[in-house]
């Protein structure tokens, strides 16, 4: 690539920058100026809050004096994140829990889910956001390619096996976080692990449209129970979510120029999450 390109790209991400700093913006925040209580007595599950618009979330909802459990496969990361948002809620604040959830094992699943229905006596939301993205080949525990094994299967078992508890906690909701990329994926049941190709973008692909495919079918399902089912798209948001991503310097820098002032900040991304009180059917 030659330096004038270089050049012109991260002048044309800067040019993008100023223009959006100056041109009005969506005002994200006013979707979260709830009173200060909202949240007071509800119990919320995210998934991956140790990091990203999972963490970003969890502070925001522990503002709202919601009672957070934050399911983790990173638990020494999970606490230290526990700690940081416990000090910036503030005096007012709810209630954070860390507990353990690898999505790569169903064991673990399993183990989580038999906790939560024997201590929590209900359930008012489940945000399955916990994600990989273009990781290199490997398998989850169970055998399952690892994006598809993640990213779906392993909130599949979850949900499923909290059901019942979102039932009788109801009015409640499932948010499930997919990706616009869902668009250039199918469901390839002739290679579902990806034995035979593994093409990285495309099994997070399948992976998100899995996800919607679900939603799908548990909202209709789930029709009249008080129990809502939502899918959604957070956007571009700065996360750790690429780390798996090799880019060539060159195209890093152009590229991150030309997208950093279109992604959102992780407490933006987070608003688009959830409102409460659930829509009634």
């Amino acid at each position: 690539m030659s330096a004038a390109v270089l050049v012109a790209a991260v002048v044309g991400g800067a040019v993008f920058l100023l223009l959006r700093r100056l041109l009005p913006q969506p005002k994200a925040a006013m979707l979260l100026r709830y009173p200060a209580d909202t949240m007071k007595g509800k119990t919320v599950i995210v998934t991956g809050a140790n990091s990203g618009i999972g963490k970003a979330l969890a502070g925001e909802l522990l503002k709202l004096r919601a009672r957070v459990i934050m399911a983790c496969r990173d638990q020494r990361s999970a606490e230290e994140a526990a700690r940081e948002l416990r000090e910036a809620a503030g005096p007012q604040q709810g209630e954070v829990v860390v507990k353990e959830l690898d999505l790569a094992s169903l064991r673990s699943v399993r183990q989580f889910c038999e906790e939560i229905n024997q201590e929590e006596p209900k359930i008012d939301v489940l945000v399955n956001n916990a994600g990989i993205y273009q990781c290199p080949y490997s398998k989850t525990e169970d055998g399952f390619e690892m994006q598809l094994g993640v990213n779906h299967l392993g909130h599949f078992l979850l949900t499923h096996l909290l059901l019942d508890l979102l039932k009788t906690s109801a009015p409640s909701r499932v948010v499930v976080v997919s990706s616009k990329l869902y668009k250039n994926g199918h469901i390839n049941f002739d290679d579902l692990n990806s034995e035979s190709n593994y093409d990285k973008a495309f099994c997070y692909s399948q992976s998100k449209l899995a996800n919607l495919l679900f939603t799908l079918e548990l909202a209709r399902q789930l029709e009249g129970t008080g129990v809502t089912v939502n899918a959604l798209t957070p956007g571009i948001v700065r996360t750790r979510l690429g780390r798996h991503v090799e880019i060539p310097l060159w195209r890093s820098r152009s590229s991150t120029s030309l997208r950093w002032p279109f992604s959102r900040v992780r407490w933006r991304g987070p608003r688009l999450l959830f409102i409460w009180p659930a829509p009634q059917r």
